[in-house]
């Protein structure tokens, strides 16, 4: 039955394009709509990064040297070290947009790229994340998105192909990342590229987005695959005021089937990521998971005012049973909470206070059938969720990366232990769009306790200075400091090593370019 459903979702989307839209508008048909002015055929983006960084952080098993992704002190063998290293990192994204004029601007194709690479890491080969050794000559280019989007008219989009799997119901190519990052779910549950069918509907106060995704694909002839199903409905109350529901279902047939360390609740891809990893011992499975929620956001960005509040609750539920005989193994019942706060005192946004408090339920005893944590993409994908926008850089997860994507807590479940954490940010500007600062603070605990450890996961503080001497054009220092809890006192959690890690720090200077 599972096989059926893209289809019947693909004539679900088809039909509105033929859909009556009222007395003064014909059907809606492709040839008879009015078309809206076309610009360039082709449209080219891309974004040029580059940094240079020293810190106390190693990994300690070379076949993750090339991308380093997941949890500090996890499987992804990333540990801290009396010594310190430096390191140059380089990465180029291009987009490229092509709207045929002959289509009238209805049909919209987009294209990106990634190449990233640790200078004098490997040449002469063939692998992602690499290429920058003497010769250069390597194979490296990585494909994020190609993605076709078909737009029938009276608020229409369908899109279809490899595209952005978001959890935040704005339009993921007609939004700046700043807000997909700091409204909606911020992309602490989902936020990947994956491979399926989306539609939206957009009226002039609110949007409607529903989608299904192909995760992961075994035997095609089998019912043996991942599936995800979205939908998210979102509604302006007022000029500042909106919220959003949503309801999400994964359906794990794979059973732990899939790319190199495998994927789903009793995979190894747990371990790298700090999601909570299952102990099914070995029992094959079935999972059914879904997740609703609400999403709220009071001014975001500082449109309309000086103070935004945003946040989010989000429950997720389900059970895995036994492939065999279809008894439970485990039940499923989690929560999770975000509130975002911010305060504008001067004149630009770079002006500005904001906090952040995140909290995500824990479960003390992983050996019951009953699991009372969270659950987010990074139980698949890796990463497949990116909790990023909240200004610290070692105890969550920070966007300024390439090859190496590494935090104390890289999932909001904290490896099933769950959370309560929180960061505080004062930025200042000291030239208007040309040169601002920020200084900020982050704590976390966690709501279990491993065994052997505490509750204190950490503290951090950090601070970055930004100059911007032409237009989307930015030179950054960036600097952080973590001091290590007892919650690593336990070896279940510090890479089973007895004795507990020392604090990690780094420091960064940055180029970047968004060029148009």
């Amino acid at each position: 039955m599972p096989k059926f459903l893209f289809l019947l979702l693909l004539l679900a989307l088809v039909a509105p394009v033929g859909a009556q839209t009222g007395p003064d508008r014909t059907i809606q048909l492709f040839d008879r709509d009015v078309p809206r002015p076309a610009d360039k055929e082709l449209q080219f983006i891309a974004l040029f990064y580059n940094q240079w960084v020293h810190n106390n952080l190693e990994v300690t098993q070379p076949f993750f040297q090339g991308q380093v992704i997941g949890r500090m002190f996890g499987l992804n063998t990333t540990t801290t070290h009396k010594g310190r290293g430096s390191y140059f990192e380089q990465r180029f994204l291009p987009f490229f947009i092509y709207t045929p004029k002959l289509m009238d601007g209805k049909v919209v194709l987009r294209t990106s790229f990634e190449i990233d690479w640790t200078w004098g890491d490997n040449s002469y080969g063939a692998a992602g994340n690499q290429g920058a050794a003497i010769g250069a000559d390597q194979v490296n280019i990585q494909t994020q998105n190609v993605q076709l989007e078909l737009l029938p008219g009276n608020g229409w989009a369908i899109n279809m192909g490899l595209m952005r799997m978001f959890d935040n119901p704005a339009n993921p190519y007609r939004t700046l990342f700043d807000q997909l990052a700091s409204t909606g779910y911020r992309l602490a549950y989902w936020g990947t590229d994956g491979a399926g069918i989306n539609a939206r509907k957009d009226w002039d106060f609110s949007r409607l987005s529903f989608g299904a995704y192909q995760l992961w694909e075994n035997d095609i002839h089998r019912n043996d695959d991942v599936q995800l199903f979205m939908a998210n409905y979102e509604r302006d109350f007022t000029k500042r005021f909106s919220q959003g529901i949503s309801a999400w279902y994964v359906m794990d047939r794979a059973n732990n089937q899939g790319g190199t360390l495998g994927n789903g609740p009793a995979s190894s891809i747990n371990d790298l990521n700090g999601s909570h990893r299952f102990a099914l011992n070995g029992v094959p499975y079935n999972a059914d998971i879904v997740w609703l929620g609400t999403h709220w956001a009071y001014n975001p960005g500082f449109g309309t005012g000086r103070t935004l509040i945003s946040g989010f609750l989000n429950g997720n539920f389900g059970s895995i049973s036994s492939k065999a005989t279809g008894n439970n193994l485990v039940s499923v019942a989690g929560l999770g909470a975000n509130l975002r706060w911010g305060y504008k005192y001067g004149q630009t946004n770079e002006d500005a206070v904001l906090g952040d408090l995140v909290y995500a339920s824990g479960d003390q005893n992983f050996g019951d059938r009953r699991y009372t944590g969270v659950i987010t993409g990074n139980t698949w994908g890796t990463p497949a969720a990116i909790f990023i926008n909240h200004g610290a850089y070692l105890l969550f997860t920070h966007g300024n990366v390439v090859n190496r994507f590494v935090a104390a807590v890289n999932d909001l479940s904290n490896m099933g232990y769950g959370l309560t954490g929180g960061t505080v940010n004062y930025h200042r500007s000291f030239i208007p769009n040309k040169l601002d600062a920020k200084v900020g603070g982050a704590f976390a605990f966690s709501n279990a306790t491993p065994q052997g450890g505490g509750s204190n996961i950490g503290t951090e503080l950090n601070f970055k200075v930004r100059w911007t001497p032409k237009i989307l054009m930015d030179f950054e220092l960036h600097a952080a400091h973590l001091w290590l809890g007892d919650f690593y006192n336990s070896a279940a959690v510090n890479g089973n090593r007895t004795e507990r890690p020392g604090n990690p720090w780094t420091v960064f200077m940055v180029y970047r370019w968004l060029m148009f």
